[in-house]
């Protein structure tokens, strides 16, 4: 990941720094534009977003003074930024074609269909994800993998797609924020000078409130679904993979490759393209495809003929070439974002978010504010840390909070909601792996809503928030050999 250094308020010459009414002008611009594109002529996302960026750079060039080599540096920053995101963005839309191409996801598929029934898998599939997302680190990962299989199971089981992604997203991200291997759990603590697991240790019970209740929740969904499948629905499934592909322990050597070193700590996306080449290497010796198909499948996607339409549906897939239309979104916000970053908008709406904050709660309160709007308007979600824990920190030691207050509050509330936002990199990445749109799952992301509202609690109550003084005394006793008393926000 690329280090983001934002333009901070007092960063900026005051000569130089838009007022607030300025700044508002161009995020007016955008909404009215993706409103009319979207809605009006019912366009996709690139060229509402392309309207954005023109009328965006021309009022930044004609109306704050910014020259093009400047507007050009801020596109450029954004994209440098967003490249790892791109690139595996890419990768796994190669990785979930040559795996089915291996057998490997209708494997999973298959053998998946036996161990579950339509009552638990709702909840059994948060809580499978959330494991996975904990032990390698990557929400992203879990979903590319782990979550396509997922999403063939419940569909077999009756149980709407929407549903799944949005179960397969709560787990996911439970777990992302939870690990120490996560690169946002990571630059969360970094970005606050907080320790990484003080981080930690000071989400875990609000992302434990809030995932439990997300997988109560998917228990009702589940007995509401029993009952739905045809009995004989399952079977017919099994069969129409057995006729196409070979099904056999061999075709999760991808799994076992991708997930080992994963676990071994090596990043995303030289483990995702690993993941591309074992994933090739057994669709030629287990398959029996030939070397030139195989590599073809991972490139242009996999259109099988099972005999049965809901197994075709599930098992086509676009490949690197298929990942085009979500890069294509992913490149033009990142370039919004990156000219209202250079602009100084990011910094001039979150300052006046800050000016807002006279007690705990609503300090809170901007915080998730703050995060949530950097996904809408920058589009990345290391924004949506980046910004808000470098401009607020001031803010909390003024009112004696200590940093893991807001290292806890950027990463519950900017993290969570990236998946939330069709046009961010989070809601293009999980729309486009799972195959099922942002709006569609949003509703049924339970972890999603609930996390930055249990942050919200925290705030209003004063449950978990932990004063300067007294992290520092806890730090003092544990260095000293005692116990230590037990802060406000320790479990």
């Amino acid at each position: 990941m690329v280090e983001f250094e934002p333009r901070l308020f007092d960063d900026i010459d005051p000569s130089e720094r838009p007022s607030l009414g300025a700044a508002l002008v161009p995020i007016a611009g955008m909404i009215v534009f993706l409103s009319v594109g979207l809605i009006a002529f019912d366009l996709d996302p690139q060229f509402p977003l392309f309207w954005g960026i023109a009328f965006t750079g021309l009022f930044a060039r004609y109306h704050l003074g910014l020259s093009w080599a400047e507007l050009y540096d801020g596109i450029a920053s954004s994209l440098l930024m967003g490249m790892k995101v791109i690139l595996i963005m890419f990768t796994v839309y190669a990785l979930i074609a040559s795996w089915i191409q291996a057998g490997t996801i209708p494997s999973l598929m298959y053998f998946g269909l036996e161990l579950f029934t339509p009552i638990v898998f709702l909840p059994v599939a948060a809580i499978l994800a959330a494991i996975i997302s904990f032990a390698v680190g990557s929400s992203w990962t879990t979903a590319g993998t782990l979550g396509v299989a997922l999403i063939g199971i419940g569909s077999g089981l009756g149980i709407s797609e929407p549903m799944t992604a949005g179960a397969i997203l709560s787990g996911a991200y439970t777990g992302d924020k939870q690990s120490p291997l996560s690169d946002t759990t990571n630059l969360a603590a970094a970005v606050t000078d907080t320790d990484l697991y003080e981080h930690i240790n000071a989400m875990r019970a609000g992302t434990l409130v809030a995932f439990t209740i997300a997988v109560l929740l998917y228990a009702g969904l589940g007995l509401r679904a029993a009952g739905a499948i045809p009995s004989d629905r399952v079977a017919s499934i099994q069969a129409a993979i057995e006729t196409t592909y070979v099904v056999s322990p061999l075709v999760f050597l991808p799994v076992v490759v991708t997930f080992g070193l994963a676990l071994r700590g090596i990043p995303a996306l030289p483990t995702l393209g690993t993941g591309v080449f074992a994933g090739v290497g057994t669709a030629m010796l287990v398959q029996g495809t030939g070397f030139g198909a195989a590599w073809s499948a991972a490139q242009s996607g996999t259109a099988p003929e099972t005999g049965m339409e809901l197994v075709n549906g599930l098992l086509e897939s676009g490949g690197l070439t298929g990942g085009a239309w979500i890069v294509t979104i992913a490149i033009a916000a990142l370039a919004l974002g990156g000219l209202l970053e250079r602009a100084g908008v990011l910094a001039v709406l979150s300052h006046h978010l800050g000016r807002l904050c006279h007690s705990v709660a609503s300090l809170t309160g901007v915080t998730a504010v703050s995060a949530v709007s950097m996904n809408i308007l920058a589009a990345e979600q290391y924004v949506s840390i980046v910004v808000p824990g470098m401009t607020l920190g001031n803010l909390y030691n003024e009112q004696g909070l200590d940093s893991q207050n807001l290292s806890r509050a950027i990463e519950a509330s900017g993290t969570t909601t990236s998946a939330l936002i069709p046009w961010s990199s989070g809601g293009l990445f999980m729309a486009g792996t799972l195959g099922v749109p942002t709006l569609e799952y949003a509703p049924y992301y339970f972890f999603g809503f609930l996390s930055p509202l249990v942050l919200l609690f925290m705030g209003v109550t004063g449950w978990q928030i932990v004063s300067a003084d007294r992290a520092d005394a806890d730090e003092t006793a544990m260095q000293s050999g005692g116990t230590g008393s037990v802060t406000a926000g320790e479990d």
